[in-house]
């Protein structure tokens, strides 16, 4: 059980490998259900609800997963949604990397506070930016959402972990 949650641990999804979500690494991917923010272009709409406990897979099945890929994965990215929504993420994270596992996070920084206590546990962090902040209202629909996500990046720039930036570029909501 995560948080007050009396539901079993569960989580939306797994891709097994990927080259490409932890730069430099071999990975798995799990997914996290819930967003708060509701981007019109989202490409993982499906899990922006956080879902009832009999959707998804069970967290022991993912974490036995795991501890097949020892020595022949790098690396465990949690992306969603939004995973810093989630109240596993922490528990998930203090799982894996006992398992040998760096640890990297796909975040559009919707709760900064929560990523400050992740922080030191993260070693690499995709950064997901809508638009200009004053703008994001129009693509999150929840007013002051782009102060949440200006107050994540300025702790990446602050801080120590390895991160990426990367912007939606949609011509419907940007131009060149």
């Amino acid at each position: 059980m995560c948080a007050e949650s009396k539901q079993e641990e569960r989580v939306a999804g797994l891709v097994p490998f990927t080259t490409l979500d932890f730069p430099g690494r071999l990975s798995a991917v799990v997914f996290l259900q819930g967003c708060p923010w509701r981007c019109t272009y989202c490409h993982n709409p499906h899990l922006q609800e956080v879902a009832a406990s009999e959707n998804g897979r069970p967290w022991k099945e993912i974490e036995t997963f795991l501890r097949t890929r020892q020595g022949k994965l790098e690396g465990v990215v949690f992306s969603g949604g939004e995973p810093l929504m989630s109240s596993c993420l922490e528990k998930f994270v203090m799982r894996v990397r006992p398992l040998g596992f760096l640890v990297a996070l796909h975040t559009a920084g919707a709760f900064p506070k929560k990523l400050q206590t992740l922080l030191p546990l993260l070693d690499w962090i995709g950064f997901d930016v809508k638009t200009p902040f004053r703008d994001y209202a129009s693509i999150t629909q929840i007013p002051n959402s782009g102060s949440l996500a200006e107050e994540s990046l300025a702790l990446l720039l602050e801080g120590p972990v390895p991160f990426e930036v990367r912007v939606t570029a949609h011509p419907h909501f940007l131009s060149s």
